[in-house]
């Protein structure tokens, strides 16, 4: 028994794939940034691309199983991630490491729910905004005026 296949079904899966596929590439250029200037990376590429992918994934799911309210799907990602998230986070006396990460990765899911939902020009800005802030360090001027520099310089 052969199972039909309509035009349009292949194409909302056509769609799909799309949006899965631009959320983890939009993902990864998070994870690149993030990657390429740190020797030890416990989130690179390949995590924040998965993230990505997954939370649109989801985001796609969501709106295909729980039509009557999506926001359910979506708020899960929202909380499962930040679960993920609080594993990244680490404190030693008063030293804390895995802020920026966690944050990262926290903004990153709501990169690719805005994909599963087709909001791709605020998935690319927000992604932009992401790529930014990882990046801020590294700005000269940034290293003059950042306060926390110049505690460690003390």
């Amino acid at each position: 028994m052969q199972i039909p296949f309509s035009d349009s079904a292949i194409i909302t899966d056509l769609e799909m794939f799309f949006r899965i596929t631009f959320a983890c590439v939009l993902g990864c250029v998070i994870g690149w940034e993030r990657e390429r200037h740190r020797n030890i990376v416990s989130a690179g590429i390949r995590t924040y691309g998965a993230i990505c992918m997954g939370a649109c994934a989801f985001g796609i799911i969501g709106l295909y199983i729980a039509q009557d309210d999506p926001s359910r799907v979506a708020a899960q990602v929202v909380t499962g991630i930040g679960f993920l998230g609080g594993g990244i986070i680490f404190r030693q006396g008063d030293y804390v490491t895995g802020l920026t990460t966690a944050a990262t990765l926290w903004a990153t899911a709501a990169v690719g729910l805005c994909v599963s939902v087709g909001m791709y020009l605020t998935a690319v800005l927000t992604s932009i905004l992401i790529f930014l802030l990882l990046y801020l360090p590294r700005i000269r001027w940034w290293k003059k005026i950042s306060s926390k520099i110049k505690e460690e310089k003390a």
